[in-house]
Formats: C-alpha cells, structure tokens, sequence
C-alpha cells in the first residue's frame, strides 16, 4: 500500500514504517500550531518558544497516532491476524492487516479498541496537565498537555464516526455482519456511509473556501476524498476477497487454449489464430510438448513486412519460470504475483504439459460476473 514508506524501527515486533507524505502534514502541524494555534492560547511568548511547544506537540500527536493504531495491532495479533507494519502517513497512521478478522466480534473488538486508546490519552493527558498546572510547571508544558488531551479527544470522536474504514465504519460492518452473516452487503452498506461523510466533508471544504478559509477547506476536501478512495477500495477489495475465496487457477483458467506451432509463419499466425479467435497470446506448442509463447509485444517489435517470411519458431518467447503457474495455485497468490510482476497473462503447466491459459482479464470478467451476481438489479 506505501511503496515509498521507510522503515525507521521496530516496536513490540511491529515494524514502524513513514511514508514521505507524513513530512508534509507534520511540516503543516508544525506551522500552524506556531504560528496561530500557541500564540493565540498562550501570548507573550518568543517565536523560539512556540516553534519548541509545537514540535513537541507535533511528535507527541504522532507519538498517540502510533499507540492508537498499535491498539489495533496488539488485540489483532492476539486474534492470530497477521499485520504487516504500521506507518505513519498524510493522513495519519495506519496498521497494515494481512489478512481480515474471520469474524464479526473480532472485527469488533480490532475497530474499537483504537478510539478507546485515544480516550484514555486524552484523558490521561488531561490528568497530567493538571498535575503540572498544580507544580506550578511552565505553562508552554501545560498548553503543550492540554493541547494532545484535546487532540486525542478529537481523534477518538472521528475515528467513531461510523464511516468506513474509520473505526466507526468497521464497528458498524461488524454489527451489519453479526446480523445478517454476509460479510460483503456488511461492507458495501458500511463503505456506503463512508461514501455519505466523505461528500459531506468535501462540501464543507467547499463552503470553508468560499469563505476564505483555504487551508480548512482544502484540508477538508483532502481527507473527504481520501476517505471515499478508501471506502470505494475497502469494498472492491472485500468483493475480491468473496469471489475468490477458496479458487484457484485451475477453476477460473481457460482450458485447451489455442495453440500454435513453430513453423507458422507471424503472418498466417497473426491473421488465422490471433485475429480469428481475439487473443493477443499464443502459447507455442511442438509434440504436446510446449515451448513458450508469442504475443502482441513480440509482433510490435517486428516490421509488418516480415511477417510471411518469419516463423514462430524464430521469435517465440522460450518457457520461462516466470510465466508458468500451477493450477492448484490460490487465486489470491495469483493476483500478489501479478501486482509484483507486472505481468497480465500466464500459462498453466503441469512439468512441460500445457493445461491452460489464466490472464488478468479471466479474474476481471469473473470478479464483474461476481458483482452482478451480487447486485442482479444492476446488472441490467
């Protein structure tokens, strides 16, 4: 999900990861709460004073973001969910989940155990801040503590709103999957509320700007569009999760898949095999043994008029461990190769023996097949 996040340490055996949006949002934070946020709260100060009290705010509110999201961390491991990192980025913090709580109460418990984090900061914040107004403590520390209890407090009102993926969202699928036992309508109801708040907040941004107010009206827009790419993403990824749950390639793959032989010419491949059956890649087959493959990327990259005098056999792409794949591969791992590879179509080979053809376009066409299925009004 963060390609360019990089790890900074590890922590309770979580790796803690930044991506190089967070630099942004801190800079931001920083900013803001030295130069409008302190001096309003605490005048009389010197700029020094307020660049200090915001940097340490600023490290402490991404210091509660961790702990928030190491909630969820902790209490999903003790489930046996596998978690990939942790990282801190634009939008706040994040904690990567392998795989999805098996059930309704353990999604339950993983959603809500975050905001009960960021109250008991807010809270314990709160009592600190306290303590020290009464040691008579310099009060650049006590705003600094009041300022996080605040913070904290907001945080944990957010995260329950219930719009997906906030935590609230994930607390509401879980009541909708308790319910009704169908973890995708419970995602796609959630995920439409997710949509319903992300609209609301970019209209407020809209208004806040017409206003003048630039920097909350982008701010707004901003996490209101993030929140309905996440919830949009959320679903998409949970109908994958459905529809593929327990496939493998053998069941989506194209059997008997058309062939050519090596002494073919491109042209008389291109025109009797390609065009007649609307593939754009062959695989190359001599004696049922099978060779390699040719494609549309091969064609490209030989002149047109060569084509009748150029076998197969001269230009094929040879068998390769990368194009290959086991038919009792899960289609889950098919999709990571893919989004690892780059690569969109593969053979299906049991040694040297073709069994079939499986491409990207396969899943999409089932996965669309599956969302009809899903939603037979809109189908058609």
């Amino acid at each position: 999900m963060f390609k360019n996040a990089v790890k900074i340490f590890t922590l309770n055996k979580f790796d803690i990861k930044v991506d190089p949006s967070w630099l942004l949002i801190a800079a931001l934070i920083t900013w803001s709460l030295s130069r409008q946020y302190f001096p309003n709260v605490l005048p009389g100060q010197t700029s020094d004073v307020y660049l200090v009290m915001a940097i340490a705010a600023m490290l402490c509110f991404f210091g509660s973001l961790l702990l928030h999201e190491l909630a969820h961390s902790v209490v999903a491991r003790s489930y046996g969910l596998q978690i990939k990192s942790i990282t801190l980025f634009l939008f706040g913090g994040v904690a990567e989940l392998a795989s999805d709580p098996q059930t309704a109460a353990v999604e339950f418990q993983v959603a809500l155990v975050g905001p009960v984090m960021s109250f008991a900061l807010a809270f314990g914040f709160w009592v600190f801040a306290g303590v020290v107004a009464m040691a008579s403590m310099p009060a650049p520390i006590i705003e600094v503590l009041s300022y996080l209890s605040v913070i904290n407090l907001v945080l944990a009102l957010f995260n329950l709103v219930p719009a997906f993926p906030l935590d609230g969202g994930r607390v509401l699928r879980a009541y909708l999957w308790h319910r009704n036992g169908d973890i995708l309508r419970a995602t796609e109801l959630a995920a439409k509320s997710g949509a319903v708040f992300a609209y609301a907040l970019m209209a407020l941004g809209l208004l806040a700007l017409f206003q003048g107010a630039t920097v909350t009206g982008l701010w707004h827009i901003l996490i209101g569009g993030f929140v309905l790419f996440a919830a949009r993403g959320s679903y998409q990824a949970q109908l994958m999760r459905s529809a593929f749950d327990g496939k493998t390639v053998k069941a989506l793959m194209t059997r008997d898949p058309v062939v050519v032989g090596p002494d073919m010419t491109l042209n008389d491949m291109f025109n009797l095999i390609m065009l007649k059956h609307r593939i754009s890649f062959v695989p190359v087959v001599e004696d049922r043994v099978l060779l390699g493959h040719i494609d549309t990327a091969v064609l490209t990259g030989i002149d047109r008029e060569n084509w009748a005098d150029t076998r197969v056999g001269d230009v094929f792409t040879t068998l390769d461990v990368s194009t290959r794949v086991r038919s009792d591969l899960p289609i889950r791992d098919l999709i990571s190769l893919i989004a690892k590879t780059g690569r969109r179509k593969f053979l299906v080979t049991d040694n040297h023996a073709l069994l079939g053809v499986i491409t990207l376009s396969d899943l999409t066409a089932y996965l669309h097949l599956s969302a009809m299925l899903a939603h037979p009004s809109k189908g058609g």
